[in-house]
């Protein structure tokens, strides 16, 4: 008896009330953007090590269980395989002689190193997800933005949007739920031909699609009809919170952090150059 799936859930907190569940929002988006600014210029394996063992300290301290982690598809795997067998092809240095034969690693190590970049930025994305409540991203965006009023940007009127559209992000996830749901359950005609099979395949794509828009109209047009009987978009948070003094050490450590592996990835290019 294989074991249930877990899907995948985006945007729904896991309830805790830890050291990372307490940290402003906007600390959390502020070290995202770090440290993919950091592995976008240093990919190398240095930094992806020590960015990774920051998420995964963060991930003790957050006290985020196994069961929040989704099921990965085996097909998922398939291609991932796929793309390394590809990548090793394209040779490359490092050169190891194996028993006489030269194999040439260039390819397989790079793809394996944006393979490992990619999971991290991913791992750092579920931390925040899972440890962020959806109500908090779009104040914390307001804030850090607050600059930008002085060149009459609507910063206000982004937030808003942001906000609304997390908001109706799970609703919708579950919407589509439901749709597939009720697809998967209704009697289907067995066609004979590849051809009638083709045919069958793009209706149902597109009755999916089409019900789809319908949904998510439906719901853009009740909210709608919600902020104007509010008078408008209003406050975006009541009380909106501010950054403590375990923010800043946060991000004093994410500095140094960015600092270090910046400094020894460029140490390191020198000295080989």
């Amino acid at each position: 008896m294989s074991a249930q799936r877990r899907p995948v859930v985006l945007l729904r907190p896991v309830p805790g009330d830890s050291v990372i569940h307490r940290l402003w929002a906007g600390t959390k988006l502020v070290t995202v953007l770090a440290l993919a600014v950091l592995l976008m210029f240093y990919p190398g394996w240095l930094p992806i090590a020590l960015v990774t063992l920051l998420v995964a300290a963060a991930v003790v301290l957050a006290r985020i269980p196994r069961g929040a982690l989704p099921s990965i598809p085996g097909w998922l795997w398939l291609i991932v395989l796929l793309g390394g067998v590809t990548a090793a092809f394209a040779g490359g240095t490092p050169i190891v002689d194996l028993a006489g034969l030269e194999l040439e690693l260039g390819g397989l190590l790079k793809f394996l190193r944006v393979t490992a970049v990619s999971i991290v930025l991913l791992g750092l994305g579920a931390l925040v997800s899972w440890t962020t409540n959806v109500a908090e991203i779009a104040p914390a965006v307001s804030t850090l933005c607050r600059p930008l009023r002085w060149l009459k940007l609507p910063v206000d009127d982004w937030a808003a949007t942001l906000a609304l559209a997390l908001r109706a992000f799970p609703m919708l996830m579950d919407e589509f739920s439901v749709l597939y749901a009720a697809r998967r359950l209704r009697p289907r005609l067995r066609a004979q031909t590849r051809r009638e099979r083709r045919k069958q395949w793009i209706s149902e794509v597109i009755d999916l699609l089409a019900a789809a828009v319908t949904v998510a109209l439906r719901r853009a047009d009740e909210m709608g009809d919600a902020i104007t009987a509010r008078g408008g978009a209003g406050q975006i948070a009541a009380a909106p919170a501010r950054p403590s003094a375990a923010d800043y050490v946060v991000l004093a450590l994410v500095a140094v952090v960015c600092g270090a592996a910046g400094y020894l990835e460029a140490a390191s290019f020198l000295s080989t150059s």
